[in-house]
Protein backbone atom coordinates (compact mmCIF):
# COMPACT_ATOMS: atom_id res chain seq x y z
CA UNK A 1 0.00 0.00 0.00
CA UNK A 2 1.44 3.34 -1.06
CA UNK A 3 1.63 5.87 1.79
CA UNK A 4 0.23 8.48 -0.63
CA UNK A 5 -2.72 6.47 -1.92
CA UNK A 6 -5.72 5.88 0.33
CA UNK A 7 -6.31 2.26 1.29
CA UNK A 8 -9.51 0.48 0.30
CA UNK A 9 -10.64 -0.08 3.88
CA UNK A 10 -9.92 1.56 7.23
CA UNK A 11 -10.48 -0.67 10.25
CA UNK A 12 -11.35 1.15 13.49
CA UNK A 13 -10.44 -0.76 16.65
CA UNK A 14 -10.87 1.06 20.00
CA UNK A 15 -9.20 -0.45 23.06
CA UNK A 16 -8.70 0.23 26.74
CA UNK A 17 -6.60 -2.19 28.81
CA UNK A 18 -7.10 -4.93 26.23
CA UNK A 19 -3.79 -6.76 26.54
CA UNK A 20 -5.30 -10.24 26.89
CA UNK A 21 -6.74 -10.59 23.38
CA UNK A 22 -5.44 -7.52 21.53
CA UNK A 23 -2.69 -9.34 19.60
CA UNK A 24 -5.21 -11.82 18.20
CA UNK A 25 -7.52 -9.03 17.10
CA UNK A 26 -4.73 -7.04 15.45
CA UNK A 27 -3.22 -10.08 13.74
CA UNK A 28 -6.63 -11.10 12.36
CA UNK A 29 -6.86 -7.74 10.57
CA UNK A 30 -3.30 -7.80 9.26
CA UNK A 31 -3.85 -11.33 7.89
CA UNK A 32 -6.87 -10.36 5.78
CA UNK A 33 -6.97 -11.49 2.15
CA UNK A 34 -7.72 -7.85 1.35
CA UNK A 35 -4.34 -6.41 2.29
CA UNK A 36 -4.91 -2.85 1.07
CA UNK A 37 -6.02 -1.54 4.44
CA UNK A 38 -5.11 0.59 7.40
CA UNK A 39 -5.75 -0.44 10.99
CA UNK A 40 -6.55 2.53 13.22
CA UNK A 41 -6.21 1.45 16.84
CA UNK A 42 -7.44 4.06 19.31
CA UNK A 43 -5.93 3.52 22.75
CA UNK A 44 -8.27 5.07 25.29
CA UNK A 45 -5.79 5.64 28.12
CA UNK A 46 -4.67 2.04 28.69
CA UNK A 47 -2.52 1.37 31.76
CA UNK A 48 -1.71 -2.30 31.05
CA UNK A 49 0.56 -3.73 28.32
CA UNK A 50 -1.70 -2.43 25.53
CA UNK A 51 0.62 0.48 24.52
CA UNK A 52 3.63 -1.85 24.25
CA UNK A 53 1.64 -4.36 22.17
CA UNK A 54 0.56 -1.59 19.82
CA UNK A 55 4.08 -0.17 19.50
CA UNK A 56 5.33 -3.63 18.54
CA UNK A 57 2.54 -4.07 15.97
CA UNK A 58 3.24 -0.66 14.46
CA UNK A 59 6.96 -1.43 14.22
CA UNK A 60 6.39 -4.64 12.25
CA UNK A 61 3.59 -3.45 9.98
CA UNK A 62 3.23 0.14 8.68
CA UNK A 63 -0.49 -0.41 8.10
CA UNK A 64 -1.02 -0.10 11.86
CA UNK A 65 -1.78 3.46 12.99
CA UNK A 66 -1.93 4.05 16.74
CA UNK A 67 -3.96 6.98 18.04
CA UNK A 68 -4.01 7.78 21.74
CA UNK A 69 -6.45 9.66 23.93
CA UNK A 70 -6.80 10.10 27.68
CA UNK A 71 -9.76 7.95 28.79
CA UNK A 72 -12.30 9.98 26.85
CA UNK A 73 -14.53 6.97 26.24
CA UNK A 74 -15.78 4.84 23.39
CA UNK A 75 -17.66 7.52 21.44
CA UNK A 76 -14.66 9.82 21.40
CA UNK A 77 -12.45 6.92 20.28
CA UNK A 78 -14.79 5.96 17.45
CA UNK A 79 -15.09 9.55 16.25
CA UNK A 80 -11.31 10.00 16.36
CA UNK A 81 -10.95 6.94 14.15
CA UNK A 82 -13.66 8.23 11.84
CA UNK A 83 -11.91 11.59 11.53
CA UNK A 84 -8.53 10.02 10.73
CA UNK A 85 -9.71 7.26 8.37
CA UNK A 86 -8.35 7.60 4.83
CA UNK A 87 -10.37 4.87 3.11
CA UNK A 88 -13.82 5.22 1.52
CA UNK A 89 -14.99 2.24 3.59
CA UNK A 90 -14.72 1.76 7.35
CA UNK A 91 -14.94 -1.57 9.17
CA UNK A 92 -15.30 -2.04 12.91
CA UNK A 93 -13.71 -4.60 15.18
CA UNK A 94 -13.37 -4.85 18.95
CA UNK A 95 -10.16 -5.70 20.76
CA UNK A 96 -11.44 -9.05 22.00
CA UNK A 97 -12.84 -10.31 18.67
CA UNK A 98 -11.26 -12.01 15.65
CA UNK A 99 -11.96 -11.16 12.00
CA UNK A 100 -12.11 -14.16 9.68
CA UNK A 101 -9.59 -13.94 6.79
CA UNK A 102 -12.01 -12.97 4.00
CA UNK A 103 -14.20 -10.69 6.09
CA UNK A 104 -13.04 -7.36 4.61
CA UNK A 105 -12.88 -8.63 1.03
CA UNK A 106 -16.40 -10.06 1.18
CA UNK A 107 -17.88 -6.85 2.57
CA UNK A 108 -15.89 -4.63 0.18
CA UNK A 109 -17.15 -6.68 -2.77
CA UNK A 110 -20.75 -6.43 -1.59
CA UNK A 111 -20.59 -2.66 -1.16
CA UNK A 112 -18.97 -2.21 -4.56
CA UNK A 113 -21.83 -4.21 -6.10
CA UNK A 114 -24.51 -2.30 -4.13
CA UNK A 115 -23.62 1.43 -4.23
CA UNK A 116 -26.90 2.38 -2.54
CA UNK A 117 -25.99 0.48 0.66
CA UNK A 118 -24.36 2.69 3.31
CA UNK A 119 -24.26 0.16 6.17
CA UNK A 120 -23.51 -3.56 5.94
CA UNK A 121 -23.51 -6.01 8.83
CA UNK A 122 -22.77 -9.71 9.08
CA UNK A 123 -22.94 -12.82 11.24
CA UNK A 124 -20.66 -13.94 14.06
CA UNK A 125 -19.50 -17.17 15.66
CA UNK A 126 -19.44 -17.02 19.46
CA UNK A 127 -16.25 -18.08 21.23
CA UNK A 128 -15.24 -18.20 24.88
CA UNK A 129 -12.33 -16.60 26.72
CA UNK A 130 -9.96 -19.32 25.48
CA UNK A 131 -11.08 -18.93 21.86
CA UNK A 132 -13.08 -22.18 21.75
CA UNK A 133 -16.32 -22.14 19.81
CA UNK A 134 -19.47 -22.32 21.91
CA UNK A 135 -21.30 -23.93 19.01
CA UNK A 136 -23.55 -20.87 18.72
CA UNK A 137 -23.76 -18.18 16.10
CA UNK A 138 -25.33 -14.74 15.99
CA UNK A 139 -27.36 -14.67 12.78
CA UNK A 140 -29.51 -11.55 12.46
CA UNK A 141 -31.95 -11.89 9.58
CA UNK A 142 -31.07 -9.94 6.42
CA UNK A 143 -34.81 -9.64 5.68
CA UNK A 144 -37.07 -6.86 6.88
CA UNK A 145 -34.16 -4.84 8.22
CA UNK A 146 -35.88 -1.47 8.26
CA UNK A 147 -38.85 -2.79 10.20
CA UNK A 148 -36.54 -4.56 12.65
CA UNK A 149 -34.44 -1.43 13.06
CA UNK A 150 -37.47 0.55 14.26
CA UNK A 151 -37.74 -1.89 17.19
CA UNK A 152 -34.18 -2.96 17.96
CA UNK A 153 -30.69 -3.13 16.48
CA UNK A 154 -30.24 -5.95 13.93
CA UNK A 155 -26.51 -5.25 13.63
CA UNK A 156 -23.56 -6.75 15.53
CA UNK A 157 -21.31 -3.71 15.95
CA UNK A 158 -17.91 -5.37 15.33
CA UNK A 159 -19.19 -6.93 12.07
CA UNK A 160 -20.24 -3.73 10.34
CA UNK A 161 -18.72 -1.93 7.39
CA UNK A 162 -20.03 1.48 6.34
CA UNK A 163 -19.23 4.24 3.89
CA UNK A 164 -16.94 6.91 5.32
CA UNK A 165 -18.63 9.82 3.58
CA UNK A 166 -22.06 8.74 4.85
CA UNK A 167 -20.80 8.41 8.43
CA UNK A 168 -19.24 11.85 8.31
CA UNK A 169 -22.31 13.36 6.70
CA UNK A 170 -24.50 12.35 9.66
CA UNK A 171 -21.95 13.59 12.20
CA UNK A 172 -20.51 10.31 13.43
CA UNK A 173 -21.37 8.76 16.77
CA UNK A 174 -23.13 10.86 19.43
CA UNK A 175 -22.10 10.96 23.08
CA UNK A 176 -25.67 11.62 24.27
CA UNK A 177 -26.57 8.00 23.47
CA UNK A 178 -24.18 6.39 25.94
CA UNK A 179 -24.13 2.57 25.69
CA UNK A 180 -26.52 2.86 22.72
CA UNK A 181 -24.41 5.02 20.44
CA UNK A 182 -24.27 2.29 17.80
CA UNK A 183 -28.07 1.96 17.54
CA UNK A 184 -28.48 5.73 17.13
CA UNK A 185 -25.72 5.63 14.49
CA UNK A 186 -27.47 2.84 12.51
CA UNK A 187 -30.79 4.71 12.60
CA UNK A 188 -29.22 7.89 11.24
CA UNK A 189 -27.31 6.02 8.52
CA UNK A 190 -30.59 4.38 7.50
CA UNK A 191 -32.03 7.89 7.04
CA UNK A 192 -29.70 8.52 4.10
CA UNK A 193 -29.22 5.15 2.40
CA UNK A 194 -29.93 1.45 2.18
CA UNK A 195 -28.86 -1.02 4.86
CA UNK A 196 -28.04 -4.72 4.54
CA UNK A 197 -26.65 -7.78 6.29
CA UNK A 198 -24.31 -10.18 4.54
CA UNK A 199 -25.54 -13.64 5.63
CA UNK A 200 -22.07 -15.00 6.30
CA UNK A 201 -20.00 -15.49 9.46
CA UNK A 202 -17.45 -12.67 9.37
CA UNK A 203 -15.97 -12.62 12.86
CA UNK A 204 -15.45 -14.71 15.95
CA UNK A 205 -17.25 -12.83 18.72
CA UNK A 206 -15.84 -13.39 22.19
CA UNK A 207 -18.10 -13.74 25.22
CA UNK A 208 -16.22 -13.63 28.51
CA UNK A 209 -16.47 -12.69 32.15
CA UNK A 210 -16.68 -8.94 31.67
CA UNK A 211 -20.45 -8.93 32.15
CA UNK A 212 -22.57 -5.85 31.59
CA UNK A 213 -23.68 -4.25 34.85
CA UNK A 214 -27.35 -3.62 35.59
CA UNK A 215 -26.69 0.13 35.50
CA UNK A 216 -25.06 -0.01 32.07
CA UNK A 217 -27.78 -2.27 30.71
CA UNK A 218 -30.44 0.16 31.90
CA UNK A 219 -28.55 3.07 30.33
CA UNK A 220 -28.31 1.11 27.07
CA UNK A 221 -32.07 0.52 27.05
CA UNK A 222 -32.71 4.20 27.87
CA UNK A 223 -30.47 5.36 25.03
CA UNK A 224 -32.23 2.96 22.65
CA UNK A 225 -35.62 4.39 23.60
CA UNK A 226 -34.41 7.95 22.96
CA UNK A 227 -32.82 6.90 19.65
CA UNK A 228 -36.12 5.38 18.47
CA UNK A 229 -38.09 8.47 19.48
CA UNK A 230 -35.65 10.72 17.63
CA UNK A 231 -35.78 8.49 14.55
CA UNK A 232 -39.58 8.51 14.54
CA UNK A 233 -39.59 12.31 14.68
CA UNK A 234 -37.18 12.52 11.74
CA UNK A 235 -39.22 10.01 9.73
CA UNK A 236 -42.26 12.29 10.04
CA UNK A 237 -40.31 15.18 8.56
CA UNK A 238 -39.60 17.01 11.77
CA UNK A 239 -36.28 18.18 13.20
CA UNK A 240 -34.23 15.78 15.28
CA UNK A 241 -35.34 16.44 18.88
CA UNK A 242 -32.16 14.83 20.21
CA UNK A 243 -29.88 17.26 18.36
CA UNK A 244 -29.78 19.55 21.40
CA UNK A 245 -28.34 16.81 23.62
CA UNK A 246 -24.59 17.09 24.13
CA UNK A 247 -24.28 14.55 26.94
CA UNK A 248 -26.25 11.53 28.21
CA UNK A 249 -29.44 12.83 29.85
CA UNK A 250 -29.81 12.31 33.59
CA UNK A 251 -33.20 10.75 34.23
CA UNK A 252 -33.12 12.29 37.71
CA UNK A 253 -33.02 15.81 36.25
CA UNK A 254 -35.68 17.90 37.99
CA UNK A 255 -36.42 19.76 34.76
CA UNK A 256 -35.86 17.40 31.79
CA UNK A 257 -36.47 18.56 28.26
CA UNK A 258 -39.73 17.75 26.52
CA UNK A 259 -37.98 15.13 24.39
CA UNK A 260 -36.77 12.95 27.27
CA UNK A 261 -39.37 13.86 29.91
CA UNK A 262 -41.63 10.78 29.66
CA UNK A 263 -38.68 8.42 29.23
CA UNK A 264 -36.94 9.86 32.28
CA UNK A 265 -40.08 9.37 34.34
CA UNK A 266 -40.27 5.74 33.24
CA UNK A 267 -36.62 5.00 33.95
CA UNK A 268 -36.77 6.44 37.45
CA UNK A 269 -39.16 3.58 38.11
CA UNK A 270 -37.18 0.98 36.18
CA UNK A 271 -34.02 1.66 38.19
CA UNK A 272 -35.85 0.26 41.23
CA UNK A 273 -34.84 -3.09 39.75
CA UNK A 274 -31.86 -2.50 42.03
CA UNK A 275 -33.07 -3.81 45.43
CA UNK A 276 -31.12 -1.17 47.36
CA UNK A 277 -32.84 1.63 45.44
CA UNK A 278 -36.26 0.03 45.83
CA UNK A 279 -35.63 -0.25 49.57
CA UNK A 280 -34.65 3.41 50.05
CA UNK A 281 -36.69 5.28 47.43
CA UNK A 282 -39.13 7.78 48.98
CA UNK A 283 -42.79 6.82 48.70
CA UNK A 284 -43.32 9.81 46.41
CA UNK A 285 -40.94 8.21 43.88
CA UNK A 286 -43.11 5.10 43.45
CA UNK A 287 -44.94 6.13 40.31
CA UNK A 288 -46.83 3.22 38.72
CA UNK A 289 -48.34 5.55 36.13
CA UNK A 290 -44.86 6.00 34.68
CA UNK A 291 -45.07 2.35 33.59
CA UNK A 292 -48.77 2.12 32.70
CA UNK A 293 -48.61 5.28 30.56
CA UNK A 294 -46.00 3.57 28.36
CA UNK A 295 -47.79 0.22 28.03
CA UNK A 296 -47.96 0.26 24.24
CA UNK A 297 -44.27 1.03 23.77
CA UNK A 298 -42.49 -1.05 26.42
CA UNK A 299 -39.72 -3.22 24.98
CA UNK A 300 -38.81 -6.67 26.29
CA UNK A 301 -35.87 -5.16 28.17
CA UNK A 302 -38.02 -2.47 29.74
CA UNK A 303 -40.61 -5.04 30.79
CA UNK A 304 -37.87 -7.11 32.43
CA UNK A 305 -36.67 -4.13 34.48
CA UNK A 306 -40.24 -3.13 35.34
CA UNK A 307 -40.98 -6.64 36.63
CA UNK A 308 -37.84 -6.62 38.76
CA UNK A 309 -38.72 -3.18 40.15
CA UNK A 310 -42.22 -4.23 41.12
CA UNK A 311 -41.00 -7.46 42.71
CA UNK A 312 -38.46 -5.51 44.74
CA UNK A 313 -41.15 -3.16 45.99
CA UNK A 314 -43.29 -6.12 47.06
CA UNK A 315 -40.36 -7.76 48.84
CA UNK A 316 -38.71 -4.75 50.42
CA UNK A 317 -41.41 -2.24 51.29
CA UNK A 318 -44.15 -1.95 53.86
CA UNK A 319 -44.85 1.75 53.28
CA UNK A 320 -46.16 1.48 49.73
CA UNK A 321 -48.28 4.44 48.56
CA UNK A 322 -50.37 2.02 46.46
CA UNK A 323 -52.04 -1.25 47.30
CA UNK A 324 -50.11 -4.48 46.97
CA UNK A 325 -52.99 -5.81 44.88
CA UNK A 326 -52.41 -3.06 42.33
CA UNK A 327 -48.69 -3.87 42.21
CA UNK A 328 -49.44 -7.54 41.70
CA UNK A 329 -51.96 -6.77 38.95
CA UNK A 330 -49.41 -4.68 37.07
CA UNK A 331 -46.77 -7.32 37.57
CA UNK A 332 -49.03 -9.96 36.07
CA UNK A 333 -49.89 -7.69 33.15
CA UNK A 334 -46.19 -7.31 32.37
CA UNK A 335 -45.70 -11.06 32.06
CA UNK A 336 -48.27 -13.30 33.71
CA UNK A 337 -46.61 -16.73 33.84
CA UNK A 338 -43.13 -15.52 34.61
CA UNK A 339 -44.38 -12.96 37.11
CA UNK A 340 -46.46 -15.52 38.97
CA UNK A 341 -43.49 -17.89 39.35
CA UNK A 342 -41.35 -15.05 40.71
CA UNK A 343 -44.11 -13.92 43.03
CA UNK A 344 -44.56 -17.42 44.47
CA UNK A 345 -40.81 -17.60 45.20
CA UNK A 346 -41.01 -14.38 47.23
CA UNK A 347 -43.54 -15.79 49.72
Amino acid sequence: MSPHRPPQVSVILPVRDGQRWLREAVDSVLAQTLSDLELLVIDDGSTDATPAILDEARARDPRVVVLRQSREGLVAALNLGLARARAPLIARLDADDIALPERLARQRDYLQAHPDVVLLGGWAEIIDAQGASSGRQMRPSPDGLRETLTKKSPFIHPTVMFRTDAARRIGGYRAAFEAGEDYDFWLRLADIGAIAILPEVLIRYREHGGSVTRTRELRQIYSARLAKLASAARSHGGPDPSAILTAPPDWHDDDPGNFERDSSRLFRMLELADPSLARTAPASAIDLAAITSQRSTLTAGERKFAQAALLNLLRERRDLPVSRARLIALLLWLGPAKAMKKLIRTK
